[in-house]
């Protein structure tokens, strides 16, 4: 993690701007570039949220999600090396957002739905670190899942990263009770295929 995410900042700083310029052609992303939420347990409690949300909706699927797996919002690597504050504050929420995604996707944290979501990060945000992970990690796959890859996840991954409305610009933290598939159709977003 640490590796992926330095690399990340020494080599994302074009894709970075244009991910900025897209944020600040938006109202809600203007308004996130100004707030500049930050997404950690102290801001959201996955077990409160899964109590004060209600079945079916996004803040109860990301609390189960993040329950489930025994995942910790504070385990993102902070941004060191990327020496422009709002830069570093785009990295920051795109690392943060990833299980946001994962939810809104409907794909595991293992290796093959890793590697869907980083396909889909790819063609939506077009981070160099997402093209290394997405074409050396199919190599720790099996045959059969790396076939899976390229005739399932892959082209789901592709057209829904150019399809979707711009996730990075969307406050999740306000669609907490919004039922999760009302919120995947605001966005214009299909969950990936079975």
């Amino acid at each position: 993690g640490d590796m992926i995410g330095t690399l990340s900042e020494v080599t994302g700083r074009v894709a970075l701007e244009g991910l900025r310029r897209r944020l600040r052609e938006s109202p809600d992303g203007r308004k996130l570039l100004e707030e500049r939420p930050i997404i950690s347990t102290n801001a959201i409690d996955p077990r409160a949220l899964a109590k004060d949300s209600p079945p079916g909706s996004f803040g109860h699927a990301y609390a189960t999600f993040m329950v489930k797996h025994h995942f910790d919002a504070d385990d993102r690597s902070p941004v060191a090396l990327v020496d422009d504050e709002e830069l570093a504050y785009v990295l920051l929420r795109y690392r943060q957002v990833h299980d946001f995604w994962h939810v809104l996707a409907g794909l595991p944290p293992t290796l093959l739905g890793e590697l869907a979501l980083k396909w889909f990060e790819l063609a939506h945000t077009g981070l160099p670190m997402t093209a290394l992970s997405a074409l050396v990690g199919p190599l720790r796959l099996s045959p059969a899942q790396r076939a899976k890859l390229r005739a399932v996840y892959v082209p789901w991954a592709l057209a829904q990263g150019r399809r979707t409305n711009d996730l990075l610009a969307v406050h999740y933290e306000a669609h907490f009770h919004t039922p999760l598939d009302d919120l995947r159709a605001q966005l214009h977003f299909s969950p990936a295929p079975k």
